[in-house]
């Protein structure tokens, strides 16, 4: 397991900043900006570079903080939606990438378990919240919002992450 070390949380705090950062480039064009889900990037890569338990506070805090201080993403239901599934990308990369073997294809199966159990949670945790507050989130919405409307995000993500990843590895910059 990766420790808490000054180096980890150092970068933990890169990766919260960058989060904070990206969202601004993809703003201007709202429509294509959600479906890159800028937010998503840092945090799947902070999960790999300084394990589960930075990653899983990184997620958990990123979309709350940047609403409290931006106003986006809305903080209900959006932000705190997202911030549960940001956590379990964090959480999950990290823990996937600790305990498989260190071959360059269970990166990409770390990355993808991570981001279907992320949509997961969000889609519990939006049933949730959308019920709560007397709205419908059935399966179609679900589809759509994990999914449908998140496929170049997810496009994105499956080629950015296991390059950097696996860069970064063969650079010595990270250890499995």
């Amino acid at each position: 397991m990766k420790t808490l070390t000054t180096r980890n949380i150092v970068l933990a705090a890169f990766f919260l900043a960058l989060g904070f950062v990206l969202p601004f480039f993809t703003a201007q064009i709202p429509s294509i900006g959600s479906m890159l889900l800028p937010m998503h990037l840092p945090v799947l890569i902070c999960g790999f570079v300084c394990g589960w338990p930075l990653g899983l506070i990184v997620g958990a805090i990123l979309p709350l903080l940047r609403s409290a201080i931006f106003g986006m993403p809305p903080m209900f239901p959006t932000a705190i939606a997202m911030a549960f599934e940001l956590a379990a990308y964090g959480a999950l990369t990290g823990l996937l990438y600790q305990l498989l073997s260190k071959k360059p294809l269970n990166t990409y199966i770390s990355l993808i378990g991570a981001m279907l159990g992320g949509r997961i949670v969000w889609g519990l945790v939006s049933a949730v919240l959308y019920g709560a507050s007397g709205k419908a989130f059935g399966l179609a919405v679900f589809m759509a919002g994990a999914f449908t409307n998140a496929v170049p995000g997810i496009i994105l993500q499956i080629i950015i992450v296991p390059i950097l990843i696996l860069t970064l590895e063969k650079s010595h910059l990270i250890k499995r």
